[in-house]
């Protein structure tokens, strides 16, 4: 991937534990990498395929200015959040904010925090049977979309399938979308069961019915493996109500696991 570097950006800022600190404020110094394809940007010697460092420096001062911080953590957490969302083009940012005038009573010539964030790619398992499926549904994709830290990409159509595991219920409407996120795969979990909860599930009977189910089926190519979180999906290879949506939006996505691609996934299936 290809890289814009910004190298110590003067900027003065209020931020710090001390009270001091925060009202006499201090110099700091800011790097960052932005990672971004400059290939149209080198064929056209256009700015509008590339990355304004120069807007992102004023970003970046403008935003250590005039908010203020306790801890450099913090301060650089959200300036992560701001560059990765001011251009689409940059899909990851590494950045140290260093801290020359550290009042911890000894000679150092920086204290520093060095942080890599970037958009993930996400698929988002998407069912309901009960009430009006269907809007359900619609109303948890609207809210994704609204989220400054999610994009949904793609979403599949929904179809009506017959319920899993417990069969005396109600059929299913099943889907799947693209999701392009700046959330952790347990802050991802948290924020759909956020959506889950705003549409009234209740959690009583495993595979019961339900108003929204919302599952992370894959998530860049990482495996996860905790008591509340699986990722890879641990069965969704075995669920055509999965495959099906999966196969019309990523079709030639390759489970980081078995290694195979949705289509091939769901042809096994249909063989067994």
């Amino acid at each position: 991937m290809d890289q814009i570097k910004i190298r110590n950006l003067e900027v003065f800022g209020n931020h710090g534990v001390y009270a001091e600190e925060r009202k006499l404020g201090q110099k700091f110094l800011v790097s960052c990498t932005l990672y971004l394809d400059t290939r149209r940007a080198g064929i056209t010697d256009s700015l509008e395929e590339s990355v304004d460092y120069g807007r992102v420096s004023r970003l970046i001062k403008n935003e250590m200015e005039n908010k203020t911080y306790l801890l450099i953590e913090a301060a650089a957490e959200n300036l992560t959040e701001e560059i990765l969302l001011c251009d689409k083009k940059i899909c990851q940012v590494d950045l140290e904010i260093k801290k020359p005038w550290a009042p911890i009573g000894l000679s150092l010539e920086t204290a520093s925090v060095v942080i890599s964030r970037k958009w993930h790619e996400a698929y988002i398992a998407l069912g309901s049977n009960m009430g009006d499926k269907r809007a359900y549904i619609e109303a948890a994709v609207d809210a994704l979309r609204k989220m400054k830290d999610c994009q949904v990409e793609r979403v599949s159509e929904l179809i009506e399938t017959k319920p899993y595991g417990m069969t005396e219920q109600a059929p299913f409407l099943n889907g799947a979308l693209k999701l392009r996120t700046l959330l952790s795969p347990g802050e991802l979990l948290e924020r759909l069961h956020e959506l889950e909860q705003e549409a009234k599930r209740e959690r009583k009977i495993h595979w019961g019915p339900r108003t929204l189910d919302l599952d992370i089926l894959l998530y860049d190519d990482v495996i996860v493996e905790e008591i509340d979180l699986c990722i890879p999906h641990v069965d969704m290879q075995n669920r055509e109500f999965v495959l099906v949506p999966m196969v019309e939006i990523a079709p030639y996505k390759r489970h980081p696991v078995y290694g195979k691609t949705m289509t091939e996934m769901l042809t096994s299936y249909h063989k067994k």
